[in-house]
């Protein structure tokens, strides 16, 4: 109850202050104050408006951003006493027994755990993900809070379309971050998808230091997106390719979707290299769903823009009318970087995207629009448009993803 209260006295706060054109910077330091405090869905919540273009007003936007960074940065931390117990506990020993080294000092902390630094036994530095105590309880909560629910989906999604369906699936993908032994399962299904890639990193698992709650992985070291954003244009180019690949080619060839594209996911190294973390909200992509997700993307790498039509008819389960019409129309506009290559991915591109999904309200309730429920599986690919493109476009820089996806379209063709 008392998370519910909280979260209400900042939806009215911050809301008067939007609507009254004044109180931006208080109002976003309460936000960041009130949400990370609150940490699971509502930390998320607060997260995701920290770097999607077109969530915040414009007007507030440099007020949110520079206020909710830190909590997309470094959001609040558990005491030292509750990691180490249950660290121990899960593991089943004292620390000093399964790490050489231990530095209580956490090195990140986000929404569900935090990460600490430590040293195994053979020397290798490793990254212990440890989740907050009574994290699961915190997170249960939020995901009973319907209202809550439909506010984060109706980010994304007309609010139509929120159907008891859609709610499942947002339940059932923050239900699995808390299990971090399918987070180690699909961080190795990832880490053999791009072995061999010289561009993209992803850590190794050690299984023996891991479990439910603990996850132990290869520390890995490099530099943030706003770092990234002052290199040279060729290796913002590298960067924006190097992710560009990793979405896709992990969506195509490996037929998964890692769902969470947060900034602080990314750590940027010399050289173009990324290091890639967080395996926790990844969307499985099922064979059916695989086989006209490619001829879509060979579609649009071709620009032939009739194939990509009949293939977001038959991915979108459309029957016609106006609500088909918008849903090609806007599935048209978010593949303009492979219609359009090369292309440089921009922010008011990325706004324009979010502003547009409002115009698909248009064929909801529309006599004749044909309006049909978002088909199972596919909420969370709304968050390439949304955080995927924010993240390149703060990047800004001109690359030819056509030849970037041409470049793996056999494997895709041979999976």
């Amino acid at each position: 109850m008392g998370r519910f209260v909280r979260l209400a006295g900042l939806g009215a706060r911050t809301g008067a202050s939007l609507l009254l054109s004044k109180g931006a910077d208080s109002a976003a330091e309460r936000a960041a104050d009130v949400l990370g405090t609150l940490r699971g869905v509502a930390a998320k919540v607060g997260q995701m408006a920290s770097y999607v273009d077109g969530v915040v007003p414009e007007g507030q936007r440099d007020a949110y951003e520079a206020a909710l960074r830190k909590l997309r940065e470094q959001a609040p931390t558990s005491s030292i006493a509750e990691i180490r117990a249950q660290v121990e506990r899960e593991l089943g020993a004292p620390i000093d027994e399964l790490f050489c080294d231990w530095e209580d000092e956490p090195v990140a902390s986000a929404s569900i755990g935090q990460v600490h630094r430590a040293r195994l036994a053979d020397g290798r530095v490793v990254a212990v993900k440890v989740q907050h105590s009574g994290i699961a309880k915190a997170v249960e909560s939020d995901l009973e809070n319907v209202g809550m629910l439909e506010s984060l989906v109706g980010t994304f999604v007309p609010k139509g379309v929120n159907s008891r369906g859609v709610l499942e699936e947002v339940k059932t993908r923050f239900r699995e971050e808390l299990d971090y032994r399918l987070e180690a399962e699909r961080q190795t299904r990832f880490a053999q998808i791009f072995r061999g890639d010289p561009q993209i990193r992803i850590p190794a698992i050690i299984p023996e230091r891991s479990s439910l709650r603990v996850l132990t992985s290869e520390f890995v070291e490099g530099g943030r997106l706003d770092d990234a954003a002052t290199q040279s244009e060729a290796e913002r180019r590298t960067y924006a390719e190097a992710l560009w690949r990793f979405v896709f080619k992990g969506n195509l060839v490996g037929g998964m979707f890692n769902a969470d594209p947060h900034p602080g996911n990314y750590v940027f190294q010399p050289e173009g290299r990324i290091a890639f973390l967080d395996f926790g909200c990844v969307q499985p992509i099922s064979q059916p769903r695989m086989i006209p997700a490619r001829a879509l993307h060979r579609a649009a790498v071709e620009r032939n823009d009739s194939e990509f039509a009949n293939q977001v008819r038959l991915i979108m389960e459309t029957r016609g009318g106006l609500y088909e019409e918008l849903a090609v129309a806007y599935s048209r506009r978010c593949f303009e970087p492979l219609f359009a290559s090369p292309y440089r991915v921009t922010r008011e591109y990325v706004r324009a995207l979010v502003g547009e999904i409002g115009e698909m309200k248009r064929a909801i309730f529309k006599k004749g629009g044909n309006f049909v429920p978002l088909p199972r599986g596919m909420l969370f690919m709304n968050r390439l448009q949304f955080g995927f493109y924010s993240v390149l476009a703060r990047l800004d820089v001109e690359v030819d993803y056509a030849a970037v996806e041409r470049a793996f379209m056999a494997d895709a063709q041979n999976a």
